[in-house]
């Protein structure tokens, strides 16, 4: 088997990932450190710069730089040393083809896919020789080690932080609604719009029915935080504006009203935010 059997860049900021080496190899407890990998990738930023997960037969050592992150997945007999030194080299080489406008820019997973040979070159030279050609820098490498130990994480440790992740990137969302995309507006999303117009528009000289029916538009248009709370909020104040205007309409028009008030709470609550990106396997 060999010592490093797959490596893994990606952003830290998101972790989108950059690249990857081809797998060539496949075994249970591979495969679920692949899953561990993703998990660690969604919660980069909430990681030391330097850490490592113990496995029976594999461990997963990580390095992050400049908002870059470099992982791997290693034999267990390959010393600690070895591993970071491999990442190392691999964070040299990767700078020295991206800079970090290219890598801040990336919009689409493993936009560096060609960077696969460049890892498959450098796991081979680890793999057949035992180790990096000059001998100084896997010294450097363990000197550093004894003086900044690598922080050694659990599983237990990897699913609260990826949790506390995604809590954290739903409070992003919920407080930057105008960078969130929802999904695209459907056809009754259309109808419910133009209904909603009608009903502000037959309610100019009552200022407040007028508002009801704008910020209905904007709930369903716009992504926003509590949305929830909002639209059903919004959809009470209508219906108690129409029973205060009973002897002013007739049954038909308040059930018009109400009826298109409740059409767009229903779409609103079913209109969900979009993915950014796709849940990309490594």
């Amino acid at each position: 088997m060999s010592l490093i059997l797959f490596a893994f860049v990606a952003r830290v900021r998101d972790g989108l990932p950059l690249s990857a080496s081809t797998d060539f190899e496949y075994n249970r407890e591979l495969q679920e450190k692949k899953r561990q990998l993703r998990t660690i990738s969604r919660a980069l930023a909430l990681f030391p710069e330097r850490a490592a997960v113990k496995g029976q037969e594999l461990n997963i050592y990580l390095v992050s730089s400049e908002g870059v992150s470099y992982m791997s997945v290693c034999h267990w007999s390959i010393p600690a040393a070895m591993a970071f030194c491999f990442l190392e080299d691999l964070r040299w080489e990767f700078t020295a083809c991206y800079n970090a406008s290219v890598v801040s820019l990336a919009d689409r997973p493993y936009p560096f896919l060609e960077f696969d040979g460049a890892i498959q070159k450098l796991k081979q030279q680890y793999n057949r020789k035992g180790g990096p050609a000059l001998q100084v820098t896997l010294a450097e490498v363990q000197e550093d080690l004894r003086l900044r130990p690598p922080q050694i994480l659990t599983l237990e440790e990897l699913e609260l932080t990826n949790g506390s992740a995604n809590g954290h990137t739903e409070q992003q969302l919920a407080t930057s609604g105008q960078s969130v995309k929802l999904e695209p507006v459907t056809a009754p999303g259309i109808l419910s719009l133009v209904l909603n117009i009608m009903c502000a528009s037959l309610n100019v000289i009552r200022g407040v029915h007028l508002i009801e029916y704008t910020f209905q538009c904007h709930l369903y248009i716009f992504h926003s935080r509590l949305k929830a709370a909002k639209s059903l909020g919004l959809l009470s104040a209508i219906v108690l504006c129409n029973v205060f205007l009973r002897e002013l309409r007739n049954a038909w028009q308040i059930a018009f009203h109400v009826g298109v008030a409740s059409l767009s709470t229903a779409l609103t609550f079913r209109r969900k935010v979009q993915d950014r990106s796709p849940d990309c396997r490594v």
